[in-house]
């Protein structure tokens, strides 16, 4: 059956306020200088729509901002990358989210004000636009407070539709982790999670230790694990993707979602599970070489460019 959208993102949305060339860390009663600034769009889930977007997948959006500036900024980016937007609700009584970044290489740190974003749920989904899509990604559930109690039936609507999902939880800043994985994952084909996030999770000190605990079939288990690459649990094997090094980056800030965007379109392209993890890598490289996580996805051919001067690869898309 013919679907208009191959992904429906549901997810926050907020602009990134990123701070580059820094001189130290700042402390509490003093004051240093970047000397950089660059406001771009932010939020996991909005670099992962504007990136697959530009990797030719067709993309729906359903989130909330405020109706501010920084609202129209956010919708303005994301209508330039031809996403459909028509779920985004605006808000007149709330102010749209912003997050801090102070840059640090391949490190960063980050204020988050959620603002609309805390406020999106469950209710605030147009269930017919999930039936219109092939595949459901989802991100930073630990930000959207209002989403996290009806996830599980959000993933359950879309597994009735016929629609493949994928879950990338992002950092839980409270820590506590407190989400039923073994409810929800069954819900789950492709499980995104950071090695950091994974260990968190499982409650282990290293991500092989952490793949054996994972027993959430039919879940697939993909693991971002930096500089030592990605790993992928097939079937109880564990597939090791060594990581495309950039030896000048700029910043990661999104690489994790630029991975996440090259996985999934690879899947929905028809690339096998090895091969698009081999491109979730190359797409993660690629976004450390400009500032922000959707600079170095402008367009495709872009994309094939970089893949070929800046790492000697062909972009398999």
């Amino acid at each position: 059956m013919y679907k208009p959208f191959d992904i429906l993102v549901v997810g926050e949305l907020n602009v990134d306020v990123i701070l580059n060339q820094l001189e130290g860390f700042p402390a509490l009663g003093k004051e240093i200088f970047a000397q950089r600034m660059d406001v771009v769009l932010g939020s996991s889930s909005a670099i992962f729509a504007s990136n697959a977007a530009s990797l030719n997948m067709k993309v729906a959006y359903a989130g909330k901002v405020g109706n501010d500036a920084y609202g129209k900024f956010i919708l303005d980016q994301l209508n330039r990358r031809f996403i459909d937007t028509r779920g985004v609700i605006v808000a007149d009584n709330e102010a749209t989210g912003a997050t801090l970044v102070l840059n640090y290489g391949n490190d960063r740190a980050m204020v988050t004000y959620p603002g609309a974003m805390s406020h999106f749920g469950l209710e605030d989904i147009d269930s017919a636009l999930i039936g219109q899509a092939r595949h459901l990604h989802v991100s930073s559930v630990f930000l959207q407070p209002a989403l996290r109690p009806g996830l599980i039936a959000l993933f359950q609507k879309a597994r009735q539709a016929g629609l493949s999902t994928s879950l990338d939880p992002q950092w839980d800043p409270a820590e506590k982790w407190d989400i039923p994985w073994h409810e929800l994952l069954p819900l789950v084909d492709y499980f995104l999670p950071n090695a950091a996030e994974i260990q968190a999770i499982t409650h282990t000190f290293n991500v092989l230790e952490a793949l054996k605990k994972v027993e959430w079939k039919p879940c697939r288990v993909i693991v971002k694990d930096g500089i030592r690459g990605a790993w992928l649990n097939v079937g109880g094997e564990v597939v090791h993707q060594p990581a495309f090094v950039n030896a000048e980056v700029v910043d990661a800030i999104g690489a994790g979602d630029s991975f996440d965007a090259g996985f999934i379109a690879g899947i929905l392209t028809g690339l096998s599970e090895k091969d698009s993890l081999g491109l979730a890598s190359l797409c993660g490289a690629i976004n450390t070489t400009a500032a922000g996580g959707t600079a170095a996805f402008a367009s495709l051919d872009e994309v094939r460019k970089t893949a070929l001067t800046r790492f000697a690869t062909p972009f398999p898309l």
